[in-house]
C-alpha cells in the first residue's frame, strides 16, 4: 500500500471511529468560525473532542483512551489534575478570586522563577507567553530609543509574532522587522551591522519550537550575543517554550546571558501565565515610582490561580532534580527512535532537545526551516493518525512534548508503535 492510500485508510478509520467528536464538530461551527477558536487545534477531517484528562491520560467523546504525549504544546508538564497543582488552586479560590490588588503570591513566584533564570533580574507576569514578547520589545525598543528588530525565518513568538514563512503573518503587529535566516550567523551579523544605528533588539529561540525543534547552534547564539552587545541592541531569548530543557533554561546550559528573557506556559503551572524580565535597568522602566514610567497594564497578570500554581509547580514538583531528569529521558528516547529509524533505513527523523522533539519526513539534517521537506505533510499525517488509532495523542505537526506522569512503560510502548510505522 503507497503513502497515499493508506493516509486515506487511515482517515476513513478515523471518521469510522470517532462520530461523537464529528457531531460536536458541526455544532461548534454554528457560533465559532471554522468550529475553531485556535487555530493549531484544527486538523481535517474534523478535530478530536476532549472531554477529559487524568495523569498522562486524555479521553475523547467517543471514550477512547489516549496517552498524552502533546502534554498541551509544553504547558502541560505536570499532567491532567495533578493533586499538587490542583490544591494549589484550590486553596487560592478559598481566599477569593479576584483581589483586586498586590497579593501575598506574586513576589514568591517572582523569587522562585528569577532564582531558577538568573538572567532575570528583575521580572513581570503577563497572560501569556505572546504578551510576554510584545512587552519585551516595547523594553527593548524604549530603552534604546530604536525601531528595528532582528527576527528568524520560522520563528515564532506568539500568535502576532509569526515568521513561519520568513515575510511574517498578516496579523502580526507592525514593529519594523529584518528577517535572518536561523543557524546563520554571518547572515544574521551582515543584517546586524546593515542596521547598527536602528536596531533595537535581536529576538531568537533558543530552539525553534513551532517549526519543528530546531536546536540553535550554540556558535549561532553566541554570536549574536556578541553581535548585540558590539551594536548596543537588546538580546531577547523567547524561551516559552525552551525554558523547561534545563532548572535555568537553555540559556544555563549554554552560558548565555541574554538581556531579557520572556517564558510561559507550565512555570505558571499549566494556568495562563507569561512573564518577561532581565537586566535591572532595563525592567526599571516599568517601575512605577520612576517618573515617566512605561506602563504595564492586565487585570490578570498577577492572578491568584496562576501565582499559586505556579509557586507549588516550582517548588514541589518541576524541581531542578526532576528538570534534569525529564529532559535525560527525552534524549534517551529521542536516541532511541532516530537509532530505530536508522536501522529500517526510513526517511524520518526526530529533532529537538531534552523532553521536546518533533518527526520530520527527511533523514538529511536540518539547521533551520529551508532544510525542511516541503513535501512531508503527507507522511506527519499518516504518522499523526496512525498514533490516534494506537492510542497515542501528539500534534499533526509532528510534536512531542513529555509530561512528568509518563511512565517508562508508556515510552516503551511509544517506540513499538512507531516501529510498526516505519516497517509499514
Amino acid at each position: 500500500m503507497d503513502l497515499a492510500d493508506r493516509l486515506g485508510a487511515l482517515r476513513s478509520a478515523f471518521v469510522a471511529r470517532h462520530p461523537a467528536s464529528a457531531a460536536q464538530y458541526e455544532t461548534a461551527c454554528a457560533h465559532l468560525p471554522g468550529g475553531n477558536t485556535r487555530s493549531v487545534l484544527y486538523y481535517e477531517p474534523f478535530p478530536l473532542a476532549i472531554v477529559r484528562g487524568q495523569g498522562a491520560r486524555l479521553w475523547d467523546a467517543d471514550g477512547h483512551e489516549y496517552t498524552d504525549l502533546l502534554g498541551e504544546f509544553t504547558a502541560g508538564i505536570y499532567g491532567h489534575s495533578n493533586p499538587v497543582i490542583r490544591a494549589a488552586i484550590d486553596a487560592a479560590l478559598d481566599q477569593g478570586i479576584n483581589l483586586s490588588g498586590h497579593n501575598l503570591l506574586e513576589s514568591r513566584l517572582a523569587g522562585l522563577v528569577s532564582a531558577r533564570i538568573t538572567s532575570m533580574q528583575r521580572l513581570r507576569f503577563t497572560n501569556s507567553g505572546t504578551e510576554a514578547n510584545l512587552m519585551a520589545l516595547a523594553a527593548a525598543i524604549a530603552f534604546t530609543g530604536r525601531r528595528k528588530v532582528l527576527v528568524f525565518k520560522g520563528g515564532y513568538h506568539g500568535g502576532v509574532l509569526s515568521f513561519a514563512n520568513g515575510g511574517g503573518s498578516p496579523i502580526n503587529v507592525p514593529h519594523e522587522f529584518i528577517v535572518s535566516r536561523y543557524n546563520d550567523l554571518a547572515h544574521a551579523r551582515a543584517l546586524i551591522d546593515d542596521n547598527a544605528a536602528h536596531l533595537a533588539a535581536i529576538l531568537v529561540e533558543p530552539m525553534q519550537g513551532a517549526s519543528g525543534c530546531i536546536p540553535g547552534e550554540p556558535d549561532f547564539l553566541r554570536g549574536l550575543r556578541d553581535a548585540a552587545h558590539t551594536v548596543g541592541a537588546m538580546l531577547i531569548f523567547d524561551e516559552v517554550m525552551s525554558s523547561r530543557l534545563s532548572p535555568g533554561g537553555r540559556q544555563q546550559l549554554l552560558g548565555i546571558t541574554p538581556d531579557l528573557t520572556t517564558v510561559g506556559k507550565y512555570i505558571g503551572g499549566g494556568m495562563s501565565f507569561g512573564a518577561f524580565g532581565g537586566r535591572a535597568d532595563v525592567m526599571a522602566l516599568f517601575d512605577p515610582r520612576r517618573p515617566g514610567h512605561l506602563p504595564h497594564a492586565g487585570t490578570f497578570n498577577n492572578n491568584v490561580l496562576s501565582m499559586s500554581a505556579g509557586i507549588a509547580g516550582l517548588s514541589q514538583l518541576y524541581t531542578p532534580e526532576a528538570a534534569v531528569a525529564l529532559n535525560q529521558r527525552g534524549d534517551a528516547l529521542r536516541e532511541r527512535l532516530n537509532a530505530l529509524c536508522r536501522a529500517h533505513g526510513a526517511e524520518l527523523q526526530f529533532t529537538g532537545l531534552g523532553s521536546l522533539m518533533n518527526v520530520h519526513a527527511t533523514a538529511r539534517p536540518i539547521r533551520n526551516v529551508e532544510d525542511l521537506p516541503t513535501d512531508g505533510q503527507p507522511l506527519r499525517d499518516a504518522f499523526f493518525f496512525h498514533l490516534l488509532e494506537q492510542g497515542f495523542y501528539t500534534a499533526r505537526r509532528g510534536f512531542i512534548s513529555l509530561s512528568l506522569p509518563l511512565t517508562d512503560a508508556d515510552l516503551d510502548r511509544f517506540v513499538q508503535v512507531v516501529e510498526r510505522f516505519v516497517v509499514a
